[in-house]
């Protein structure tokens, strides 16, 4: 004890140096004013407050372990140095003129983070930091100083290089007692902030991760959340947003609007977004635990201290005093165990992680239960877990990660596939590229800067074919419309068969498939009015889709914040036994004085309208293939899931096979007519809502494009909906 009082009279006595050099800087800069203030207007009050603050944060806790751990050795080795103690982290800064990011000698005992630390010439200017996998963040200023530390100890690097030296690349479950584990290390924040920018957790080879965790602005960064000298939560401003946030325990009750799914499985999409992490991780543990009792053999179990697993001798499923010593440390990891113990850890020691990006530690934590699952009889029921929100907040989808590899979203996609281009745009009224988002955020559609949060104002919407539109100047709706329009329409198709300069049957080598783009629910409700369907020369067309005053635009159906989802409880005050999303294929909606009408031919003029349709869409899949062969001279094969979904049958059994669907073998003989009838087609897939969003319109643009394909006679049997009998 007399040792560390000891240390602290040094400590306090650096501090006061230091005081006295910020109390001269600071007397410096007042006499610099212009207005020439009072310069004893009381100095040690403003730097008594820092200290203050600053001797209540864990930075200045003097017996913690992380200053005290090497009290017996006498110093604190090279490795360690850096984060804990202050002469050390200004050794790996280089403000003591050694190298920069390196720290060659042990450094004193009974140290802990002080003033000097943060406030010296080279912290002060830091704006990137490299972290353990190797990736440099830069650009980040003040945070720079904490993330230093609060970046881990390891990363997917470290993982997979202790998998190779051990040559086991190629055997995940192979058991070597030259692996051991592998440890992330304490409140690696950061490492959780920059996602899989940084990969600070394993991250498995051909699975898509979150980036930085983008928050809003202003409250997006370590000093904007966490006072840098107390380092305590700003609770205050948080509950500016987040109803019900009092003290800190309630952070842990905040659940996104874009947390739209069960990532836990349990049924509560309600629960604080930690609840669910919580979940997944009791879920990897028992995981773990199984894997190893039944594939390894071995059994296994977590404890306090390093190195955090330990051999679980008498197999009750915990470790006990006796079992938690380095002696009985856990030898036998196959790869398949250690990356999924890591990813344990990297959850447990970020305690905060369901704040600083909940999206990368659910994923992290469902993909290594995955991972182990695949060779447990009886693993978790993985069918019940979701490791993406869905919608607008799908950080795993294509949507958002398509451009990965590339670094930019280019500016003919930017608007709806990256969070800033969508204000980008409504703003200057042009796209530009912007780099690859997680997903939409907030500030694309809301203006965080207006006291209401409104959205930014839209009036009117352009679609492809050049026709405007709008629900109303008062309708967020519009909002929608913006990116559920398309990319195509009858003008575009029309202007590349006008290029092509054949006839209707005449194959050109210039005639490339033309795709109308996903859920283009703006495009078919208002129907012949923008065009986005291919129309037919000659023929008329429905326009708008009414439904009902209360439900007649996508807002009234839809939750924006839910990815789209329905509102399912609101259609069944009309529809009867509609109670989930799959009962809306059910619906055949008919005025009460309204004749029924059979539109497939099939005698049923009651099925659902789902139905109707499906088998306009069958029969012409089945033309537009025997046109292919027949006409156009080379038949066809669909695969709906590899762009762009039409290839070459080169073996003529009717099936894209897996050699098929691929770009270089995308089909090539396009005609005039083959590539309106094959647009429509895809345009009804792409739009799986068609079916309410304006059904006869859909059935319209299929009839028509049957018709086209295979005359009068192809459609025999069937009806085209009457345009506008309904109003």
């Amino acid at each position: 004890m007399r040792y560390r009082n000891h240390s602290r009279f040094f400590l306090i006595a650096s501090l006061m140096l230091s005081a006295a050099a910020l109390l001269m800087l600071g007397l410096l800069s007042v006499f610099a004013q212009d207005d020439e203030p009072d310069p004893l207007g009381e100095p040690g009050t403003f730097l008594n407050s820092y200290y203050e603050a600053w001797v209540t944060s864990p930075h200045a806790r003097f017996e913690d372990e992380a200053f005290t751990h090497w009290d017996e050795d006498g110093e604190v080795p090279e490795r360690c140095a850096a984060c804990h103690s202050t002469s050390g982290y200004i050794d790996y800064l280089g403000a003591d003129g050694s190298e920069f990011g390196v720290v060659d000698t042990p450094h004193p005992i009974g140290s802990v983070v002080n003033c000097n630390a943060c406030h010296n010439s080279v912290s002060s200017t830091l704006t990137s930091v490299v972290f353990p996998s190797g990736a440099e963040v830069t650009g980040i200023a003040d945070d720079a100083r904490c993330m230093v530390c609060h970046q881990g100890r390891a990363s997917t690097v470290s993982v997979l290089n202790a998998i190779e030296e051990v040559g086991l690349s190629d055997e995940p479950h192979t058991v070597s007692e030259e692996l051991g584990f592998i440890n992330i290390h304490f409140y690696a924040a950061a490492a959780s902030l920059y996602g899989s920018e940084v990969s600070g957790g394993f991250e498995f080879e051909g699975m898509s991760y979150y980036g930085k965790y983008n928050h809003v602005e202003g409250w997006d960064s370590c000093s904007d959340c966490h006072n840098p000298h107390t380092l305590q939560l700003s609770v205050n401003e948080c509950a500016d947003c987040h109803e019900g946030v009092v003290e800190v325990a309630d952070l842990r009750t905040i659940r996104s609007v874009g947390s739209n799914v069960d990532y836990d499985g349990d049924g509560d999409i309600e629960e604080g977004i930690a609840g669910e992490i919580d979940s997944l991780q009791i879920m990897l543990y028992a995981s773990m635990q199984l894997y190893a009792d039944e594939f390894v053999g071995v059994p296994i179990g977590y404890g306090g201290g390093h190195p955090y697993f330990f051999v679980d001798t008498d197999g009750d499923g915990e470790i006990s005093e006796e079992e938690g010593v380095r002696d009985n440390a856990y030898n036998s990891f196959t790869p398949a165990l250690l990356e999924a113990a890591y990813n344990y850890q990297v959850s447990l020691k970020d305690p905060g992680g369901y704040a600083h990006n909940p999206d990368y530690h659910i994923q992290l934590l469902v993909d290594s239960i995955a991972a182990l699952n695949d060779d447990l009889g009886e693993g978790v029921d993985m069918m019940s877990l979701h490791r993406s929100a869905e919608g607008h907040f799908a950080s795993s989808d294509d949507a958002f990660r398509h451009w990965d590899e590339d670094g930019e979203v280019p500016g003919s996609c930017s608007k709806c596939h990256t969070a800033e281009g969508l204000p980008f745009f409504l703003e200057e009224g042009v796209t530009i590229g912007f780099e690859p988002s997680n997903s939409l955020e907030c500030t694309s559609c809301h203006n965080l800067n207006d006291p209401e949060f409104a959205l930014y104002p839209v009036m009117e919407v352009s679609f492809p074919s050049g026709a405007t539109v709008s629900y109303g100047e008062e309708s967020t709706s519009n909002m929608c419309l913006e990116c559920h329009q398309g990319r195509e329409s009858t003008v575009s198709v029309n202007n590349a068969i006008m290029a092509a300069g054949v006839a209707d049957d005449e194959v050109s080598e210039s005639l490339t498939f033309r795709n109308p783009h996903y859920y283009s629910a703006g495009a078919s409700w208002f129907g012949t009015d923008v065009q986005g369907a291919y129309e037919y020369d000659d023929m008329e067309y429905n326009s708008e889709y009414e439904h009902t005053r209360r439900f007649n635009e996508c807002t009234d159906c839809h939750s924006p914040h839910q990815g789209g989802v329905v509102n399912i409880v609101e259609c069944a005050d009309c529809h009867e036994n509609v109670e989930t999303a799959a009962d809306l294929q059910l619906i055949r909606a008919h005025p009460d004085d309204a004749e029924r009408f059979d539109y497939d031919g099939d005698g049923d003029d009651d099925e659902p309208i789902y139905d109707e349709m499906a088998t306009f869409e069958a029969i012409l899949l089945d033309l537009i293939f025997e046109y292919a062969a027949e006409t156009a001279g080379t038949p066809m094969a669909y695969e709906p899931t590899s762009y762009p979904y039409f290839f070459v049958d080169t073996n003529a059994n009717g099936e894209a096979d897996p050699d098929e669907a691929n770009y270089g073998n995308r089909y090539n003989q396009w005609t005039p007519e083959l590539l309106r009838a094959v647009y429509n087609y895809v345009y009804i897939g792409k739009d799986p809502g068609v079916y309410t969003h304006n059904a006869d319109y859909g059935m319209q643009i299929m009839y028509d494009s049957i018709v086209a394909l295979g005359g009068e006679e192809a459609a025999e049997g069937l009806l085209r909906p009457l345009v506008d009998y309904y109003e």
